[in-house]
């Protein structure tokens, strides 16, 4: 219970009809948002029938080549000259020596493995390839 300036007994209540409006809409704007963050480069996957790996809730580092031979690091761009470097002062990446690649279907398969060979270089030792699953 609190008292007005002017010596009469009121009620103070926390109004929290606006502070539920901001919370809703915050909500709807991270839903609407949150699948577009977690897309990266537009890339076609080369298709195969091999089995679809059940998924688990580690964290993968993944490697995209995009179909004009730029390549990310998950979402940040990175140019081949320094892919080395990059892959050498991940710590995280460097404790997993894990990473799996997705190269678009149009690369060359020579820039691939001269992709693949900066990997090793790097002193990763694990690498997957990410395909696609054929429709049959």
């Amino acid at each position: 219970m609190a008292f007005s300036s002017n010596g009469k007994k009121g009620f103070s209540d926390i109004n929290v009809t606006p502070l539920v409006d901001v919370m809703l809409v915050l909500l709807i704007i991270f839903m609407v948002t949150a699948p577009m963050i977690q897309q990266g480069e537009e890339i076609n996957l080369p298709k195969t029938t091999s089995e679809v790996l059940a998924k688990d809730n580690e964290i993968h580092f993944e490697l995209t080549i995009s179909q004009n031979k730029e390549i990310y690091i998950g979402k940040t761009k990175v140019s081949f000259e320094s892919l080395e470097e990059k892959l050498k002062t991940n710590k995280l990446l460097q404790d997993k020596k894990e990473l799996f690649l997705k190269a678009d279907e149009q690369i060359p398969y020579g820039y691939v493995v001269k992709v693949m060979s900066v990997i090793r270089k790097a002193g990763i030792t694990k690498i997957g390839l990410i395909t696609e699953q054929e429709q049959l």
